[in-house]
Formats: C-alpha cells, sequence, structure tokens
C-alpha cells in the first residue's frame, strides 16, 4: 500500500512509526507546508518524494490512502480533496470544527465508496478495550465518567516546546476524545443536560480551559474538564460503576485498590488503530471508527460550541510567569 502523508509534527511521527509496523506499507509522498521542515521529515522517515502542494501527491495514481495530520483547520478541506482524488483517508482527529462539515464528509466518503477512518485513539487502549468489553457482556454499567487532559500551552508551542504555526482547539481537538471515550464506554448514541463552560478567551491562545458535563440516557453522568495552562502534559480517567471503578492514571489501568489491570501503553501507540485503517483497506469493509460511529460525538461538541458563542467567555490576557 502506497501512502501519502500529510504533516510532519509530532503525530506524523507517531503514524509512521505504526506504519512502519506493518507489512507492504510504501511511503510515497509527504506533504508539507514549510520547505525546510518537509525535507527535513521526508529525508528521516525516507518518502520517495515531498512537495508543499497536496494536489501533487494527489495527482500520482499510485498512492491508496492518505493519512492526514495536518492542523486542525485543514482536515475537511484536505479529507476532501483526498476523497475526490479516488485516495482512501486516515483523519487526525478532529474530523472537523463544524458538525456540517463533519456530516458532508460522511455523505462524501459514502458517495465515492472510500474508507473514511477517523483517529478517535483512545478507543483503541488496551486499558478502554478491557471496560468498553465488560460494557458489552453486560458486565459494567457506568454511573460517572471524570476525564482530564492537561497539557502545557501558555504559550503557542507544540507537545515538544517547538512554536507552533497554528493554534489548537481545546473543545474540538482534545474535548472530541474524551466525551467520545465518555459516550463509548456509556453506550451512548445521544446526551442529556449537556452543560459547557469555556474558560476566558486568551487572543491568540483562544480558550485554554474548559469543563464540559453532560448526562447520559442510562443516567450516568460525565465530565470532561481540561486545560492547557498546566506545567507538562498529563491525562487521566476515572470510570464509575455499579460493578467497580476503574482508574486510568500513567496510562495504565488500575482498579480502586491500585491493582493493576491492565499495564501500562503509550497514549500515542497508534499501531492497532493504523493496522485496522490498512486491514479495512485491503478487506474493502468499513474500518472500525467511521464517521457515522463519533457523530454523535459531533453533535455535543457543536451543541457546546453553541453554547458557548451564546454567552461568549470574557476576553484576557495570561498572567505573566
Amino acid at each position: 500500500m502506497n501512502i501519502c502523508l500529510v504533516g510532519y509534527g509530532m503525530i506524523a511521527e507517531h503514524h509512521v512509526r505504526a506504519l512502519r509496523t506493518l507489512e507492504d506499507i510504501h511511503f510515497r509522498w509527504l506533504v508539507g507546508r514549510r520547505p525546510e521542515p518537509t525535507r527535513a521529515f521526508a529525508d528521516e522517515w525516507e518518502f520517495e518524494h515531498q512537495t508543499l502542494e497536496l494536489a501533487e501527491a494527489l495527482a500520482d495514481d499510485t498512492v491508496d490512502a492518505v493519512v492526514i495530520t495536518s492542523p486542525n483547520v485543514l482536515h475537511v478541506s484536505q479529507a476532501t480533496a483526498a476523497l475526490n482524488a479516488g485516495k482512501h483517508v486516515l483523519l487526525e482527529i478532529p474530523i472537523a470544527m463544524a458538525l456540517a462539515d463533519a456530516q458532508g464528509l460522511a455523505a462524501l466518503a459514502q458517495q465515492v465508496n472510500r474508507r473514511l477512518m477517523i483517529c478517535h485513539s483512545m478507543r483503541f487502549l488496551h486499558a478502554f478495550l478491557y471496560i468498553r468489553r465488560l460494557v458489552e457482556e453486560d458486565r459494567f454499567h457506568m454511573t460517572q465518567f471524570l476525564g482530564n487532559i492537561f497539557i502545557r500551552r501558555r504559550t503557542n508551542l507544540t507537545a515538544t516546546g517547538k512554536p507552533r504555526s497554528w493554534t489548537d482547539n481545546i473543545l474540538w481537538h482534545h474535548g472530541a476524545h474524551l466525551t467520545d471515550l465518555a459516550m463509548w464506554l456509556g453506550n451512548a448514541s445521544s446526551v442529556e443536560r449537556l452543560s459547557y463552560h469555556p474558560g476566558p478567551n486568551y487572543r491568540q491562545q483562544g480558550t485554554v480551559d474548559m469543563s464540559l458535563t453532560m448526562t447520559l440516557p442510562s443516567g450516568a453522568i460525565a465530565t470532561v474538564a481540561q486545560s492547557y495552562f498546566t506545567p507538562g502534559f498529563g491525562t487521566q480517567v476515572l470510570v464509575i460503576g455499579h460493578e467497580e471503578t476503574f482508574l486510568w492514571k500513567n496510562e495504565t489501568l488500575y482498579d480502586f485498590e491500585g491493582k493493576v489491570l491492565v499495564p501500562r501503553q503509550s497514549i500515542l501507540d497508534l499501531v492497532d488503530q493504523n493496522a485496522e485503517f490498512v486491514k479495512a483497506v485491503r478487506e474493502n469493509r468499513p474500518p472500525a471508527i467511521t464517521p457515522e460511529t463519533i457523530m454523535p460525538t459531533m453533535q455535543v461538541l457543536a451543541q457546546a460550541q453553541s453554547i458557548a458563542e451564546a454567552e461568549p467567555p470574557p476576553v484576557s490576557h495570561p498572567p505573566k510567569l
């Protein structure tokens, strides 16, 4: 399978590492935005070709699939171009930053009969698959979900400390991860009594704090609380249920007494996810995470966005460090 990779940031490297573990994968094109880092990444990972123009790579009939790891706001336009060029697409989260755009991509993928898989990668982590299996077997019934992602982003830097040329979105990017995880573990396709509280708008950085709470049809409560103001990266999830309680911390799943249930697995381990995409393409079947499967999550994020727009948070400046 010939791959075109769009983007050369941190997550792009992890996609390449994951794809390298699979058989008969060839890195045909790298598409970047700036010449120097594009050339450096292409050389390091041995891409056959590099370009700053997506259209050039898409014109190559030998390209089978496009992996899109570009800034959030480019996802829709680039995925649209790739699908219209007849390529299968593995698209980094979020699928879009508006519900209508997400629905449009879903319809397009169906129309052109190409696989479109969205990288809701937390669904592939062994810890959450462990809980999900209990849910599917009717042996675990969630009563509350508490999820946190904390990232150091007081200034516009990447996770590796390099200057970022675009601004992240705490609701549509990282909020999509945890909102989707809560709904998936709660076996929910809709939510009730949604409440969204964005922190101040810091102009260039936008909103860097948020809290989202929702009630699932089962009655379970789910809370997603995130911040880009912490000293470093951290994430944890507490899943409380009738039968037992799970704590996912330091990328390890524990029971409430501290016993390890699922050993540590990096949140950046994309091997199983990318293998599923490649297998779906080769078997000509829908992948595990299609646009339709995550559309309920997009509906929740769109509703939260509407709440924020109806009562915008105040514009402020970060305190000096």
